[in-house]
């Protein structure tokens, strides 16, 4: 817990410094900007950093290769699971946000990126039963010309991680950290242009930012709405 909180704060840190630009990747653009053709990551077309072309063999199941990767070495996922191997690529391809967590020596790499526990937990069961052969996707393979092949024996998600936490800080390498706040953590949907106010916002108090951030992430669009209406009367 001492090890998480640790590196939550060094990434938060980080994050604060960090300037509003992409991840400097020969695919990706130099600053956000509208992408009305994307294919997938639809929730970034207003403020883009990944080009359409890039979200096309995004867009339909089952996803054979992503970004000269292939996620089918043990079979193709099921489309639940594939749907979470699709919001983190989305959001290291295309979310204005991400390049807040760069990597200090590596510029187009992902370091600490506070994820929420229930994204991992999320994730943890829609793949449960699906068969991976590398613990860690960036350096478990046998690469060559053709790709990237497995090295170990498929085996389900469940026998290679212990538990949703052990799944998000291990299968990117040291890209994704759990937060131990519910609030001040991404979970790779719209809420998280709002939710990152507070994560870099050093002017509040941890209180006042968790009450914030949870009310614009938790708060039932009808609630919302009921919400605006009574301010109005």
């Amino acid at each position: 817990m001492k090890l998480a909180l640790v590196i939550l704060v060094a990434g938060y840190f980080c994050a604060v410094s960090c300037q509003q630009s992409c991840l400097q990747r020969k695919d990706h653009k130099a600053s956000p900007s509208p992408e009305s053709g994307l294919h997938e990551c639809l929730q970034y077309s207003e403020s883009s950093c990944c080009y359409a072309n890039l979200t096309e063999k995004l867009a339909h199941f089952p996803v054979v290769e992503g970004d000269d990767y292939y996620w089918d070495k043990c079979g193709n996922l099921s489309k639940s699971c594939e749907d979470y191997m699709k919001k983190l690529e989305c959001f290291y391809q295309c979310s204005p946000l991400s390049s807040h967590w760069a990597h200090p020596n590596k510029s187009y790499a992902l370091r600490h990126v506070p994820i929420c526990q229930s994204f991992c937990d999320s994730w943890f069961e829609a793949c449960q039963s699906d068969l991976i052969c590398a613990r860690n996707w960036f350096f478990d393979w046998i690469i060559d010309e053709n790709g990237n092949h497995c090295k170990n024996e498929c085996i389900p998600f469940n026998k290679m991680y212990a538990n949703g936490t052990d799944l998000c800080q291990s299968a990117w390498d040291e890209s994704f950290v759990v937060s131990s706040s519910p609030c001040r953590c991404l979970d790779m949907t719209a809420t998280d242009k709002n939710v990152i106010k507070y994560i870099l916002d050093q002017d509040k108090s941890e209180e006042s930012s968790e009450k914030e951030a949870c009310k614009a992430r938790l708060q039932k669009p009808q609630d919302k709405k009921e919400g605006d209406d009574a301010e109005d009367d």
